[in-house]
């Protein structure tokens, strides 16, 4: 009476397609016929089964790191905001430079128009009106050429640099939150133009209310409305 070959020392049926004689692969023991494999019963050569009671994604129970620009995560750290109204300071005073050349120029063609008006010749209703004229006709440009003088100031060189010359001083720097690149036009775009248009209430209000608006973003990544709205972040240059 046998008990079976060395290689089935127990007499079971081996498995039709592995062949008579053939030696079972080594490890752990095969699942039984009917029996699905991933029910806690090992694959192969001692390799665990990636089934019932297995992580199936990589890494399953660790914590994942942190993205771009969220607070231990990979990337530079925000920027302070000691910092940023370091940045803020020198810009305006580099505008503010820019607009009294503006302004002065304006003053000196309204000066010069003004005193073309002979009373002699003229009614002092006549003079008041040329030079009413004149101011409007000076004014106008002045605040055209200042706007656009701050839009290029602010918004190429935020888009295509990344800072300005104020955050270039402080060290500082603007980055997309998503990948860490520069902004680009479109978002620096965004984000100047929505301090720009909050300027108009309240008489400048809102637009210290959009600039002191990173105390209050709780994500922790010092994000004001501006940069939220335009998906940008502030940090240091190093």
């Amino acid at each position: 009476m046998s008990f079976g070959s060395p290689q089935n020392p127990y007499g079971q049926p081996q498995d039709p397609q592995q062949g008579y004689g053939q030696p079972q692969q080594p490890g752990y023991p095969q699942a039984p016929q009917g029996v699905p494999p991933q029910y806690g019963y090992p694959q192969g050569d001692g390799v665990p089964p990636q089934g019932y009671g297995y992580p199936q994604q990589p890494g399953y129970g660790y914590p994942q790191q942190p993205g771009f620009g969220h607070p231990g995560g990979p990337g530079p750290r925000q920027a302070s905001m000691g910092r940023r109204f370091g940045a803020r300071a020198i810009d305006f005073a580099i505008m503010f430079v820019v607009y009294l050349v503006v302004v002065g120029g304006g003053i000196a063609s309204f000066a010069s128009s003004a005193q073309d008006c002979d009373p002699a010749s003229t009614t002092y209703e006549t003079c008041m009106n040329d030079a009413s004229s004149g101011m409007v006709s000076t004014i106008v440009p002045i605040a055209l050429m200042f706007g656009i003088a701050t839009l290029l100031y602010e918004w190429l060189m935020v888009g295509l640099v990344g800072a300005t010359l104020g955050k270039l001083a402080v060290g500082i720097r603007v980055l997309r939150a998503d990948t860490g690149q520069k902004p680009g036009l479109l978002k620096s775009f965004v984000r100047w133009i929505i301090p720009t248009a909050a300027g108009y209430v309240s008489c400048g209000l809102g637009q210290v209310l959009v600039y002191l608006s990173p105390f209050w973003d709780n994500s922790g990544r010092l994000q004001g409305w501006h940069d939220k709205a335009a998906g940008t972040l502030v940090v240091h240059k190093n």
